[in-house]
């Protein structure tokens, strides 16, 4: 039984590894998208500016998938949840 758990936590580790590494990019990729999408729109051509619209909104559910994630890791290694 302390075998199983070991493989929980080791996989909850390694989980809320790849949710942190999700979070930066999606912050990272939301950011671009935004810059594209409204201060930079005159510079870029439409399709370019459909694309940008559309990566900020799977950008911004990105986000918020992995933050859950990460809570849901942290919660069930033991960690402070925050």
């Amino acid at each position: 039984m302390q075998t199983q758990q070991g493989n929980f936590n080791q996989a909850f580790t390694l989980l809320l590894s790849a949710a942190n590494w999700l979070l930066i990019v999606s912050v990272a990729g939301f950011g671009i998208a935004v810059m594209a999408s409204y201060p930079l729109a005159h510079t870029l051509s439409i399709p370019v500016q459909i694309t940008a619209h559309i990566s900020s909104l799977l950008f911004a559910t990105l986000l918020k998938i992995s933050y859950v994630v990460r809570c849901l890791c942290q919660y069930n290694l033991g960690l402070e949840v925050r």
